[in-house]
């Protein structure tokens, strides 16, 4: 799920909510050897400084797509975690005895995902009540640091990083990468009107963008999600041999069955009901299921893995991926070339509910009501492997070798502003609205949803801006 980015001289901040938060600031004016992209992990982009940034030609392997040339681009790049800003006393933490993206990996590992969308809502209510607050602690951050831009990876938040950014620094872009297939639900990615780029990665949200009333000037469409580089390496390897030394058939079709780095209960019962079906189930950090997995009896052949960086390994001796919907999981496995069979059902995350409509529109893979049916979707994707492998051929995702050159365009049309004031991406006729007092109050009075990064309206304000609207 996501991360979010600031730019100095060019300093370019990218912020992360894994839920909950890391930035990027990048420093263009400083930086002699430009970045490289070195890794994707757990939704967040990390671009260390000191090196070339890779930029690959769009060659393709039978089983994955390789690198090719370097291109450098003159950032420098600071990591700020968001929730450290927000919280910084970490009162979640001394309250609950953990970290707020450990509460939510225990949460998906025991599968308590039911009631999630109810959730949020609730989060969004409590977001909009603290924006007064929330905007003012991003705008002495960004006050402080002093970004050049602004990349948000980050859900839920958009409204006040813009906000914050647009008082703190008005002439600095704002950018929010989506990371999901979609704004689902609405207000997750997309807030309406503002003043800022949009990074879209289907068409789906494309759409939405422009419904929230943004123009072509800031929507950014990509070929696909963000996913690690070593996804797009081919490791040149024997597939027979590497899989005799996993005590695998090297002849017989093979799943790999993944449900994040925390694993999932529904493993367990993925493995007795696929007792004929040849698997590779990774299990992440979770020993105990690792363990069990790895005790239970089968026919078919299976290798049990706990926490892996060489996931594109173990997909690229795989013919089917199997596990939950996540933006992440899809892209990966159709990066490797495999078919996917997920679920959606009341458990799925209601960010991810698009993702399995997206993957029976573009033909790459099985949507299940219920992993009771597993048997029957590994019945149907091992029988229509090469119609399903013809849907994922389709597919070629460039987005994290895309992205850069987009983020260099919106720094090269925010240097050539420099000095003049903003006009409004979405509407390229209609300047930014000055973040003074005075003008704050005055776009009250013309939209009652205008709320201020610094000043709380009266209710004299409120109550005149709310006839004006109806009237």
């Amino acid at each position: 799920m996501n991360p979010g980015i600031e730019a100095e001289g060019t300093r370019l901040t990218f912020l992360n909510l894994l839920p909950f938060g890391i930035v990027m600031e990048i420093d263009s004016s400083s930086m002699s050897d430009g970045l490289s992209v070195r890794s994707f992990v757990a939704g967040l982009i990390v671009i260390p400084t000191g090196a070339a940034l890779g930029w690959w030609s769009p060659a393709r392997r039978p089983r994955a797509r390789s690198p090719g040339r370097l291109r450098t681009l003159p950032w420098q790049v600071r990591l700020v975690n968001l929730f450290e800003v927000l919280d910084p006393r970490d009162v979640f933490g001394k309250t609950t005895g953990m970290k707020p993206e450990q509460y939510y990996n225990a949460r998906l590992a025991r599968g308590w995902t039911l009631g999630l969308g109810q959730e949020l809502k609730i989060l969004q209510a409590l977001i909009r009540l603290s924006h007064k607050s929330l905007t003012a602690q991003l705008q002495r951050h960004w006050q402080k640091t002093k970004p050049d831009m602004v990349v948000s990876l980050v859900p839920n938040f958009n409204r006040a990083m813009y906000q914050a950014l647009a008082a703190a620094r008005p002439n600095a872009p704002y950018v929010t990468i989506l990371t999901d297939f979609a704004d689902s639900p609405p207000h997750f990615w997309i807030e309406p009107h503002q003043a800022q780029h949009l990074i879209c990665g289907t068409a789906k949200a494309v759409e939405q963008a422009r419904a929230a009333g943004y123009g072509a000037a800031s929507i950014h469409a990509t070929s696909g999600m963000i996913i690690r580089p070593d996804f797009y390496r081919p490791l040149h390897i024997d597939r027979r041999a590497e899989r005799r030394k996993l005590q695998l058939d090297p002849d017989r079709p093979t799943g790999i069955v993944m449900f994040g780095g925390h694993g999932s209960k529904a493993m367990r019962s993925i493995a007795k009901r696929l007792d004929h079906t040849q698997l590779i189930l990774v299990c992440g950090h979770n020993s105990a299921l690792a363990d069990e997995l790895r005790a239970m009896s089968a026919r078919a052949p299976r290798a049990v893995i706990g926490f892996s960086s060489q996931i594109h390994y173990f997909m690229q001796l795989s013919d089917f991926f199997i596990g939950k919907p996540g933006p992440g999981s899809i892209s990966e496995a159709i990066q490797q070339g495999l078919p996917v069979i997920v679920v959606r059902n009341a458990w799925t995350m209601p960010q991810e509910r698009y993702n399995t409509d997206w993957v029976q529109e573009q033909g790459t893979g099985i949507v299940l009501d219920s992993f009771r049916d597993i048997e029957s979707g590994v019945s149907t994707i091992t029988m229509r492997l090469g119609e399903y492998g013809a849907g994922v051929a389709r597919i070629q995702n460039r987005a994290i070798f895309e992205i850069p050159a987009i983020l260099g365009g919106i720094l090269r049309l925010s240097d050539a502003d420099s000095g003049r004031r903003r006009l409004h991406p979405a509407f390229p006729d209609r300047q930014v609205p000055a973040s003074d007092p005075g003008s704050i109050r005055a776009a009250a009075e013309r939209t009652w949803t205008a709320l201020p990064p610094k000043i709380a309206l009266g209710s004299a304000i409120r109550r005149r801006a709310r006839r004006h609207h109806r009237g």
